[in-house]
């Protein structure tokens, strides 16, 4: 488990929006926002669009000795079943990453950004009333936004329905959590959901790395302090929680629910052949999720 992994954990946001697309404010002042709320690192990603001259906003400048940046786009190209287009997520990518053509789509672009060093992600799944079909033929993607805080204010920031039935077809994304913040006066608050990378160092290279890799978890709050499987029984060791659940491919649960739980074993015979997670929620609401484990 990456618990056990050399490093530590790093918290960061993958999805964020500057002045340079239609964020509220430059990448400075964005990146100063996440900085002084605690976090180690963050992604820019501006949406690359024509109307905003195809930006991949250059955050090297914005990196300190205990803060960093990964450079990143939000990228887009028609187009869904919904007849929108695609919102994904590209975090690692060069700078001078090209515009699409006239006749990429939304896969063949998130495969281009992959081959490009891209942590690729599927952005705000629900949000964009992806389809399965649709999530199915976006196979360059490393992991899917589970959680979106900005989608969350219209009742669209959950998309772990559609994760689970794309893993229960044999599909190995990772799952994460972003806030997509705008920073708009209208928008939530920012820095509401976030990703702990394990990593050694907080070289970009070195969490870019950890993220392909699937060594981080995700939280609008709480913290996981250990996950191990130990024969056919899960334990979590994590902050206080008032619920904690195991869930995953099958439609039962296993649930924990009490004040101040920090640590609880559950069986794992209900999700044999398939896949399981842990999910931890504490008395605000908040909570933190593992990525998927998959069993034998």
């Amino acid at each position: 488990m990456i618990f056990d992994l050399p490093g530590r954990f790093w918290r960061g946001n993958l999805h964020t929006h500057s002045n340079r697309s239609d964020g509220f404010l430059s990448p400075a002042e964005t990146a100063q926002v996440y900085r002084d709320a605690g976090y180690d690192f963050v992604s820019i990603t501006d949406h690359f669009r024509p109307e905003y001259g195809y930006p991949v906003t250059d955050t090297r400048d914005l990196r300190t000795g205990t803060f960093t940046t990964l450079i990143g786009a939000e990228l887009h190209a028609p187009r869904t079943e919904a007849g929108q287009q695609w919102h994904i997520v590209a975090a690692g990518l060069p700078l001078d990453f090209p515009p699409p053509s006239a006749s990429e789509d939304g896969p063949g672009l998130a495969l281009r950004a992959r081959a490009a060093g891209a942590f690729v992600g599927m952005a705000h799944p629900s949000a964009s009333l992806l389809t399965a079909s649709d999530a199915e033929s976006l196979d360059a993607a490393h992991s899917i936004e589970v959680y979106n805080a900005l989608a969350d204010r219209e009742n669209r920031g959950d998309s772990w329905h559609l994760t689970d039935v794309l893993l229960n077809r044999g599909h190995r994304f990772t799952t994460y959590a972003a806030d997509d913040a705008h920073l708009q006066p209208q928008d939530p608050p920012p820095c509401q959901a976030w990703v702990h990378v394990r990593a050694e160092s907080l070289d970009p290279d070195a969490l870019l790395t950890a993220l392909k890799a699937g060594h981080f978890y995700s939280s609008t709050g709480p913290e996981l302090y250990d996950v191990r499987i130990e024969g056919d029984e899960i334990t979590v060791h994590c902050s206080p929680a008032t619920k904690i659940l195991l869930t995953g491919g099958h439609p039962g649960a296993e649930v924990a629910q009490g004040t101040n739980l920090t640590e609880h074993t559950f069986p794992l015979r209900l999700f044999r052949g398939t896949h399981c997670r842990l999910t931890t929620e504490d008395t605000t609401g908040h909570r933190a999720w593992t990525n998927p484990i998959h069993l034998g």
